[in-house]
C-alpha cells in the first residue's frame, strides 16, 4: 500500500465483525510495531494481545462503566451541544463518532483482539505511541481495522492491570488500548479541522504561514503550493 494512502485511509474502525484475525496477520502487526523509533532504542514499553473470552469478558464491563462516565463528564458539553443543535454539521460528526463508540462498547466482547500498551521510565508517556501508530498503519495494509482508546487506563488502571496480570512495583502503567478487527464500514478520508487552523509558528497563536482547505490526498496534492512566509519551510 502507497504511504500516504494507508497515513489517510487509516481512520478509527469501532464496528468489526467478530472473525478472528489469525495469527500470521497478528505477527506482521506486531512486527512492524516493534520497529518504530524509541529514544534511544530503548523500547521502555511493552505490548499484550488479548484474545481470550474470559479476559474480554472481565474488561467489558469496565469499558462500559468507562464510556458511560465520559459521555457524562468530558463529553458532556458536546452531548449538550449536539442535542440543541442537531441539524448542523458538527453535530452529526460528533453524533456518529458517539454512536461508533458506543456500539465497541456494547459488543467489547466480540471484538476479536486487543492491544494494550504499557510503558515505563517516560515521564512524557509518548515514547510508545509511534509503534502504537505503526501497528495501526500495518493493520491497515492488512485490511485490518483499529480504534485507539486510552479510557480504561484513565478510569480503571489497577482493575485492568491485575485482570491482564500486569506485575505491580514494577513501574508499568498502561499508556492505551487498541481494538483490532475486520471493519464492516468502509475505508476513508476522515473529515478533520484544516492543518492550519491547529498549527502555529515560532509562537502561539501566529499562523502557520499556509492554508490546507481540502485534504492533499488523493487528487489535491499534486497541484498544491503553499502560501509561502518570510521563513516557512526552509
Amino acid at each position: 500500500m502507497e504511504l500516504h494512502e494507508a497515513l489517510y485511509s487509516t481512520r478509527a474502525m469501532r464496528r468489526v465483525a467478530p472473525d478472528p484475525i489469525p495469527t500470521t496477520v497478528q505477527a506482521r502487526i506486531l512486527d512492524a510495531a516493534v520497529r518504530a523509533p524509541s529514544g534511544g532504542n530503548a523500547q521502555a514499553w511493552r505490548f499484550l494481545l488479548v484474545d481470550d473470552p474470559g479476559v474480554k469478558g472481565r474488561l467489558g464491563p469496565l469499558y462500559r462503566e468507562a464510556m458511560a462516565a465520559l459521555w457524562t463528564t468530558v463529553y458532556a458539553p458536546r452531548v449538550a451541544a449536539a442535542e440543541a443543535d442537531p441539524g448542523s454539521a458538527e453535530s452529526r460528526s460528533f453524533v456518529r463518532m458517539r454512536r461508533s463508540s458506543q456500539w465497541l462498547a456494547d459488543n467489547f466482547e466480540q471484538v476479536p483482539l486487543f492491544l494494550f500498551g504499557f510503558a515505563r521510565h517516560d515521564p512524557t508517556g509518548g515514547s510508545i505511541f509511534p509503534a502504537v501508530w505503526s501497528a495501526m498503519l500495518a493493520a491497515r495494509a492488512e485490511g485490518v481495522g483499529g480504534a485507539l482508546t486510552a479510557v480504561l487506563g484513565i478510569a480503571h488502571r489497577d482493575a485492568v492491570a491485575d485482570v491482564l496480570g500486569v506485575p505491580a512495583g514494577e513501574g508499568w502503567h498502561m499508556a492505551c488500548c487498541v481494538s483490532f478487527g475486520y471493519p464492516t464500514g468502509t475505508w476513508g478520508v476522515a473529515p478533520r479541522t484544516p492543518a492550519h487552523e491547529v498549527a502555529y509558528r515560532n509562537t502561539w497563536g501566529e499562523p502557520v504561514g499556509f492554508e490546507v482547505p481540502a485534504p492533499l490526498w488523493p487528487a489535491a496534492g499534486a497541484a498544491y503550493t503553499p502560501t509561502d512566509v518570510a521563513g516557512a519551510g526552509r
